[in-house]
């Protein structure tokens, strides 16, 4: 992974061609990068976001952000709200705990 401005991209080498290539995953629009060396795909997906911002500053559209992380859980079951803090307060997990386990997401703690 690679971060610049806050976005994040990933990327692949393919051996066979010698070259690597990426784009952003943390944004909805597309983002993307290349390069023959660690050194040139850094710069080049500097180049793309810059360019990306610079983009959107010019038309008057607002770039898309990179996404925060979080994950908002907005239950459908009003009787589920209250309980969760009881919950997590008897187990040693947090209230986002089961949403995280649920999700197959696992703590960097």
């Amino acid at each position: 992974m690679i971060e610049y401005r806050g976005y994040t991209g990933v990327f692949e080498y393919d051996d066979e061609y010698e070259f690597f290539s990426g784009h952003v995953v943390d944004t909805r629009d597309g983002i993307n990068f290349e390069g023959s060396s660690v050194a040139e795909l850094k710069e080049s997906m500097r180049r793309a976001i810059d360019d990306y911002l610079e983009f959107c500053e010019d038309t008057g559209r607002a770039p898309s952000k990179p996404y925060s992380g979080r994950i908002l859980v907005s239950p459908h079951r009003p009787n589920i709200r209250p309980s969760a803090p009881r919950s997590a307060a008897q187990t040693p997990r947090s209230v986002t705990s089961p949403v995280t386990s649920r999700l197959g997401v696992t703590s960097k703690a």
